[in-house]
């Protein structure tokens, strides 16, 4: 496997054929192999070993990179050659800093938490047809349909450079996604971690099955203001279309919905978020595109957004602008991405905290809602309107009315039109942070919210 000694020979060997000032080297890879079902039935099963060396030179205040998959004299001497022709037709970058240095990097935290995991690592194609035919067995025995992936991975990630940065992280992952089918219903589950362990694929189909089951011959509700009960992936595919805007990239651009509102109550006391690389039940490499440490980053403090994320360069355009007394603290946190890029920085760890007044389970929001719906999921949500965040959208696979304190029955699915600055002001209460997944945005920990006062506009035609 892949090592940080590889990774320091493959530098040394791009360096002979170079000529720029400095070199820096990204190489990624590892092993991914994904198991496809449909009609009850496994139809692909696939697998790759790849490993990509992505080169980026500088040359007079100029950068570009080039990629290769190929670690032979000639495919690396190409590589180089043609970063640096790229490099040399640039523009001359006055921001452009040296590139990072160990001792000029914030310190990383101690014993940072392992991401790899024999457990997922050792997986079969066996495996996971074992645990697809566990799905199939409760879509049968439900008189359903179902359909999605089973897929691991072994993977690594290095960033090194001429300046001294070694960098070096190895992690596992898996992933099941099930959806479950009747004639007028669906139902959905997803679940993504390092450790396969944590997956339940019995687990996730019960749960599918019985929303397809109790969603059944759905009834339609008039558009409107309803108390919505978002779980967590619901939750996660809408809250993450805010945090780019948490980039120092975005907010110096004037696109971020945080100009002109950091440090005062945007969202309710009860929303408090940090990034942070290392909780527990996260994921990803703990060091940025040009291999700074990242940092755990207080994003909003009881409503209150407080800080930005930066790479080393917005780090120091902050501190030159007439931003730089309203954002927080002013240094590179290790979010920003490989250079050259159009995107700057953001926040990938996302992890809300519990409420302060206590974590509710998804009964006792449901106990506590005279009249509301209850949201499995949203997909094919868009921005309408950047600044407030208003987003539109349609709930799917499992959309419920909530009346006197229980579950009714199964409704048609909404379009919405919601901003989620005000739905961050609402949030009533909010379950357990859990590790989630959706369709619209990456991973985070995020609770299920009650939310009042959420906008559907129309129903549609399912």
């Amino acid at each position: 496997m892949f090592d940080q000694n590889r990774a320091q020979e493959i530098l040394k060997r791009l360096q002979r054929f170079s000529s720029s000032d400095e070199i820096e080297v990204l190489i990624s890879g590892g092993r991914f192999a994904l198991t496809r079902f449909a009609n009850n039935t496994i139809h692909q099963n696939v697998a790759e070993e790849n490993m990509v060396i992505s080169v980026r030179t500088v040359i007079d205040g100029k950068t570009a990179r080039s990629t290769t998959n190929k670690t032979d004299d000639d495919s690396l001497r190409r590589a180089v050659q043609a970063a640096e022709q790229l490099t040399r037709v640039q523009e001359r970058d006055p921001d452009l800093l040296p590139m990072a240095k160990p001792g000029e990097l914030p310190p990383a935290p101690a014993n940072p938490p392992s991401r790899h995991f024999d457990s997922s690592a050792r997986i079969t194609p066996e495996d996971r047809a074992a645990g697809v035919g566990k799905i199939v067995d409760i879509a049968k025995r439900n008189k359903l349909v179902t359909a999605g992936i089973f897929s691991t991975g072994d993977g690594f990630e290095a960033i090194v450079n001429s300046a001294g940065v070694n960098q070096f992280h190895r992690q596992t992952s898996a992933e099941i996604s099930i959806t479950m089918l009747a004639d007028d219903s669906s139902g959905w589950q997803k679940a993504n971690s390092p450790d396969v362990t944590k997956l339940n694929p019995e687990q996730l189909a019960e749960t599918a099955a019985r929303k397809a089951r109790e969603s059944m011959k759905p009834q339609e509700l008039a558009p409107g203001k309803y108390t919505v009960i978002l779980e967590p992936s619901a939750a996660l595919d809408l809250v993450g279309f805010m945090f780019y805007d948490f980039g120092a990239q975005s907010m110096l651009d004037e696109r971020s919905f945080l100009n002109k509102r950091m440090q005062s109550q945007l969202f309710g006391a009860n929303i408090t978020i940090h990034d942070d690389a290392y909780h527990p039940l996260q994921s990803g490499a703990q060091f940025d595109g040009e291999g700074v440490p990242r940092q755990r980053v207080a994003l909003v403090e009881a409503g209150v957004p407080k800080n930005l994320v930066y790479s080393r360069g917005n780090a120091a355009r902050m501190k030159a602008s007439e931003m730089a007394s309203h954002v927080g603290h002013l240094a590179p946190t290790g979010h920003g991405f490989p250079l050259p890029n159009d995107v700057g920085d953001a926040p990938m760890n996302i992890v809300f905290s519990a409420s302060p007044d206590g974590s509710k389970t998804l009964d006792e929001m449901i106990a506590s809602t005279e009249r509301g719906v209850l949201v499995t999921r949203c997909w094919y949500i868009r921005e309408v309107e950047p600044y407030d965040k208003i987003l539109t959208g349609m709930t799917r696979d499992g959309t419920f009315l909530v009346e006197n304190g229980k579950v009714k029955n199964g409704i048609r699915n909404f379009r919405f039109n919601q901003s989620l600055v005000e739905m961050l002001k609402n949030v009533e209460m909010m379950g357990t942070p859990v590790r989630a997944s959706g369709e619209e945005a990456f991973d985070m920990v995020v609770p299920a919210m009650k939310v009042r006062g959420f906008n559907f506009t129309e129903v549609t035609k399912f």
